[in-house]
């Protein structure tokens, strides 16, 4: 197991996976575990600095989340943010006690002058988010940022090098929080700021050769930005004769997919074999509407896919992935505490029967680390700012069962959105865009005549890597023509609406 500079155990915030980026921003490498995670792990890690995560639970109930024991005395720098921070109060004989009043949003932090405050403004802003307070402080602590709200809002033990925060420095909001972070891991925990992708780019491919040693890979492709990198990195790991390409034409890609997956591999010199299972995959989702169901139907009918072309081949006994973290995190509550969003084709629908073992290089970075990390393996930029597109492709785009005429419908609106998007220049200021069948159907008026036909919705969002989202401000004109041209162009079609949810409380795909 390598050293892991910092090592952030995860109680369950929504924020945990912004402290990892927010690190990660600034050079230095660190990973998520959950609190729960073995201490003998814990120390094989060789951690030169702990964090602990905030979360959603109060450190003062019967069941509260608490790590190892061995955790606090394994001689290393720790920091604790908001429930974190209430962790340390208790373990260290302070009090911790629900507030009055919960502190949600904006407020002015007062600094005094201690080591990680180091290059920082006094008075500058930082996001509060808790219902539980520090009533008394421990001995040996002292306080070393308040709030008007918060008098305890920042306290250390300098000597033992124990720091906790009742704000956020992770999140956007708190301005010079991802300083707070840096100095933390720099000056009390003597980390270095050497982590990047070009040293993680050959990290992973030597971790791919030895892996893999002399069997053979087969790689699931979907020409989509994950797999192309996974592709690109077993192309550089290893002889040609190793890599088995594979790209399957499901029967649910977007207009003109398949002809654009198969361009793109040929550009990047890498073979591909290219199968068609277009009726396997519908007779699959035949009748099934819940979008649980059709994930694992989906990823359980890859692997036999991938499996019947892997006995063409001999000695082939793994099979690559783009999966990535945001993946695993909504898949399975494997990092902390957190609940189980929906299950991805390629991490909670994979079979139990499967016999391949997994090769995932990009399962702990997120989807903008793909993209930095795609330009060092020397991609071209249009293939690295394609927007995301779904394993389960246009099935998780589809409301209910998926029909012939449903993909139809939705594979021709798709395409002119992304037309316009395209014209208009939209196309690289939007993260994703999208649209779905709603399987809603309304009554309408062509010419002189009534229909009563389907409505399309537009999703489009900002995000940076896919863990939150905002709906993106397009402007109406070009709303107004994507409209006007799906309704006339697409017979079947009588109304369009516009998503303007954001991440959290929706997911960016609708299934």
């Amino acid at each position: 197991m390598k050293q892991v500079p910092i090592l952030i155990l995860d109680f369950g915030s929504q924020y945990t996976q912004l402290i990892a980026r927010k690190l990660r921003e600034s050079g230095v490498y660190c990973e998520v575990v959950p609190y729960r995670e073995d201490i003998a792990d814990i120390k094989a890690r060789k951690p030169q600095g702990i964090i602990l995560s905030g979360g959603p639970a109060s450190v003062y109930a019967p069941d509260a989340y608490k790590p190892d024991e061995a955790v606090w005395t394994m001689g290393v720098p720790v920091m604790g943010i908001c429930y974190g921070m209430q962790l340390m109060t208790q373990r260290y004989g302070g009090e911790v006690v629900a507030a009055n009043h919960h502190e949600y949003g904006k407020a002015k932090l007062t600094l005094t002058d201690c080591d990680i405050f180091q290059g920082m403004t006094n008075n500058e802003t930082v996001w509060m988010s808790h219902g539980d307070r520090a009533e008394k402080i421990p001995d040996g602590f002292e306080v070393i940022g308040t709030s008007e709200n918060s008098p305890y809002a920042a306290i250390a033990n300098v000597d033992e090098k124990l720091y906790a925060f009742q704000f956020h420095p992770e999140v956007h909001h708190s301005v010079e929080g991802t300083k707070l972070l840096k100095n933390f891991a720099k000056y009390i925990c003597g980390c270095d700021s050497t982590w990047n992708m070009g040293g993680f780019a050959k990290e992973k491919i030597a971790t791919i050769k030895a892996q893999v040693g002399d069997k053979k890979v087969l790689c699931g492709v979907s020409g989509g930005v994950d797999s192309s990198v996974v592709a690109a990195m077993l192309n550089e790991a290893l002889p040609k004769e190793q890599l088995i390409c594979v790209f399957v034409d499901q029967g649910l890609l977007r207009k003109n997919e398949a002809q654009d997956v198969q361009a793109m591999f040929k550009l990047l010199d890498i073979p591909l074999i290219t199968i068609d299972a277009k009726e396997e995959f519908m007779k699959a989702l035949e009748g099934v509407s819940d979008p649980e169901v059709k994930r694992k139907a989906i990823g359980e009918k890859f692997i036999e896919v991938f499996d019947k072309e892997a006995k063409k081949h001999t000695d082939v006994a793994f099979l690559a992935q783009g999966t990535l973290y945001t993946d695993v995190i909504e898949s399975v509550s494997v990092k902390g505490p957190s609940k189980t969003i929906k299950s991805h084709h390629n991490v909670g629908g994979l079979p139990d029967w499967m016999t391949f073992e997994l090769v995932e290089p990009l399962r702990e970075i997120f989807k903008d680390e793909v993209r930095k990390l795609g330009l060092e393996l020397g991609l071209p930029k249009d293939m690295i700012a394609r927007h995301p597109f779904p394993g389960p492709g246009l099935a998780i785009r589809t409301m209910g069962a998926v029909t012939q005429e449903g993909l139809r419908l939705i594979r021709e609106s798709d395409a002119i959105m992304q037309e316009e998007l395209k014209a208009t220049g939209y196309y690289d200021k939007v993260w994703q865009a999208f649209t779905v069948l709603l399987n809603v159907q309304s009554v309408g008026v062509m010419g002189d005549n009534r229909t009563y036909d389907n409505t399309v919705c537009i999703r489009m969002v900002e995000s940076v890597d896919g863990m939150t989202a905002t709906f993106a401000h397009v402007p109406h004109d070009i709303l107004e023509r994507m409209s006007r041209r799906i309704i006339n162009e697409i017979e079947g079609i009588n109304r369009v609406v516009y998503d303007i949810s954001s991440k959290p409380p929706a997911t960016i795909e609708w299934e």
